[in-house]
């Protein structure tokens, strides 16, 4: 039997993209054409549903159907079975990894159950490239609500009330900073958009911009009205294209219907709106970097005071929001204050976007009230640790938050919780770290990342963190000592304590936080002269079993160094003085023949 009036969301966010998804929807467009059921059946692109771990994935609307990982060669039975028949096809809904059920709707899988959609109440359900889908679900009524019925002093009273706090990484009182600016007095004002994400995993402004990017322009339009200001930027980063290609778009149909431009909504208003693509400078996103480079300049910060709301973009008084802050506002605008500020803490209202990432079942974005634990978003949407392996550690807050051990996975996520622990929200990154995971090893990670995005600007960011990064080389190649451990320790803290701006005042945090929840690790690494991960290869022989072995021969095919000799009737051994031991054979080995240790 045929469905009536029945529409397909495919996730064409960049995840499922880079899967197949734009031939996923062409396949599903033209076999929906050849089954004459274009009247029924309608199929829309959308940005990310969040459900990046099972990509491909098609959101079926009235019924809420979700399938995953869906390949082209599934199309003709989704047609045939599901829009035909009316049958689901069971092999493609979602299957819980901790309870093995299969669920029917995306609205009754925990992923998205447990969660509290505001800002991404619309990706993954709209067409971000048409403005109509994002008029039907109230899109522009928080400007229109603002221009017609409050002042400018109000709307940054309602955004104070709110409670809302920068979602950029400092969870600096949002309204608070907009009537600093509001009060600087000048002829010209601007507001900025930062996009420059740089966090590794994190994805959380990408989300928001390629599936609802009318709602930053409108979360900057309120921000515009409300501080004075006649122009602003969007400063996204150059690896963004597809969030770049859909605010492009949005822009131009957002001045076409009269949201950009000069009187705006006949209110006398005026605002104008520009893209910046960044370079991918890491440094970038701290706020006066930003401006530098917007400017035409190196992205380098400068010293405050004087601070951005005083003398910011070309000399004018500016507030810089992140994305998630701004696509917050137009909620709070049409809602109300009071709606807002009953999500999250009392001292961190609202909800936050984490990217869950690592070595978790169900890896995407996620929207949670602060103040929920870890471990809700771990193992009650994240869906727990793959591999039944056992959980370790999570990173949060990026390369300058801390890596958090499981005794404080109930731990509540919100400013002042993390600071107390070594951590911090930064912008939302979550990298969860099971039991093959070395913290030696993760704290060289981050602090090499550190090291090569510092601007050079001032001496402790750019000398320290390649001196801590030596030290951390050091202990995972065998070579360190024990008094090191307490040199790096005072080397952090002094980085910590003197480095210009955020990115070297932080950059320690990663070694910080595992030194101090982690210690057993390092010590392990230099009086044992042992990885207990066994990540280190410094520390690793690699063997083969030959009770275990086939004598498939696989082994020696792959090795790059010809250190694998043997036959049928020889046993393989593994010449140690030879191998690079760069894990190849482990990998090809399909009996688990080959050991390290």
């Amino acid at each position: 039997m045929e469905q009536e009036s029945r529409k397909i969301l495919i996730c064409a966010g960049t995840g499922c993209v880079s899967c197949g998804a734009l031939s996923l929807m062409d396949g599903l467009i033209e076999e929906i054409e050849a089954q004459g059921l274009t009247s029924q059946v309608s199929v829309v692109p959308t940005g990310c549903h969040g459900f990046c771990e099972q990509g491909p994935t098609l959101i079926f609307e009235p019924d809420q159907t979700l399938y995953v990982h869906v390949k082209k060669e599934d199309i003709a039975e989704i047609v045939e079975q599901d829009l035909k028949q009316g049958l689901k096809i069971e092999r493609l809904l979602y299957e819980d990894p901790l309870t093995g059920k299969k669920t029917e709707t995306f609205t009754s899988t925990d992923f998205f159950l447990k969660q509290e959609r505001i800002v991404l109440k619309n990706c993954g359900f709209i067409d971000p490239e048409k403005i109509k889908d994002y008029l039907s679900r109230e899109g522009y009524q928080g400007l229109k609500r603002a221009l017609e019925k409050k002042t400018p002093e109000e709307v940054i009273e309602e955004v104070k009330n709110s409670g809302i706090r920068g979602r950029g990484g400092a969870g600096f009182p949002t309204g608070l900073k907009w009537s600093f600016c509001r009060q600087a007095e000048s002829d010209k004002k601007y507001i900025i958009c930062n996009a420059d994400e740089g966090d590794p995993g994190a994805f959380m402004d990408r989300g928001v911009l390629e599936g609802d990017p009318h709602s930053v322009i409108e979360g900057m339009l309120i921000g515009a009205y409300a501080i004075g200001a006649d122009e602003g930027y969007i400063y996204c980063r150059a690896e963004y294209p597809l969030a770049i290609k859909h605010l492009e778009k949005a822009i131009i149909d957002a001045e076409k219907a009269g949201f950009l431009g000069v009187n705006i909504l006949d209110s006398g208003f005026n605002f104008h709106l520009y893209i910046r693509a960044g370079a991918g400078a890491f440094v970038c996103g701290e706020e006066t970097a930003l401006m530098a480079s917007i400017e035409g300049k190196r992205g380098m910060p400068r010293v405050r005071p004087p601070f951005p709301a005083q003398k910011g973009l070309w000399d004018k008084p500016t507030n810089i929001n992140n994305v998630e802050t701004w696509s917050a506002i137009p909620h709070i605008l049409r809602q109300g204050a009071e709606w807002y500020a009953q999500y999250g803490t009392e001292k961190s209202r609202g909800t936050k976007i984490f990217a869950l990432t690592g070595k978790v079942n169900n890896t995407g974005l996620v929207e949670v009230p602060m103040g929920v634990t870890l471990r809700k978003i771990i193992f009650g949407i994240g869906g727990g640790i793959q591999g039944d392996k056992k959980f370790k550690a999570v990173q949060i807050g990026g390369p300058s938050g801390g890596c958090l051990p499981d005794s404080l996975l109930d731990l509540p996520i919100d400013y002042e919780s993390l600071t107390s622990v070594g951590a911090m929200v930064g912008s939302g990154g979550l990298v969860v770290m099971d039991e093959t995971t070395c913290m030696v090893d993760i704290a060289r990670f981050f602090i090499n990342f550190s090291q090569n995005e510092s601007c050079g600007k001032c001496t402790p960011c750019r000398e320290g963190n390649k001196r801590m990064y030596e030290i951390l080389d050091r202990i995972t190649r065998g070579e360190g000592k024990l008094e090191e451990l307490e040199s790096l320790k005072k080397l952090a803290e002094v980085i910590k304590n003197t480095s210009l701006c955020g990115l070297g005042q932080n950059a320690p945090n990663p070694v910080l936080a595992t030194l101090k929840y982690f210690k057993d690790e390092f010590l392990a690494h230099i009086v044992d002269n042992q990885c207990p991960a066994g990540v280190c290869t410094a520390f690793l022989n690699y063997y083969i079993d030959n009770e275990l072995c086939k004598k498939c021969g696989l082994c020696t095919k792959h090795c790059p160094m010809n250190a694998i000799t043997g036959n049928k009737n020889t046993p393989y051994r593994i010449d140690i003085s030879t191998c690079s031991k760069c894990g190849m054979c482990v990998e090809k080995c399909k009996f688990d023949a080959v050991i390290k240790k």
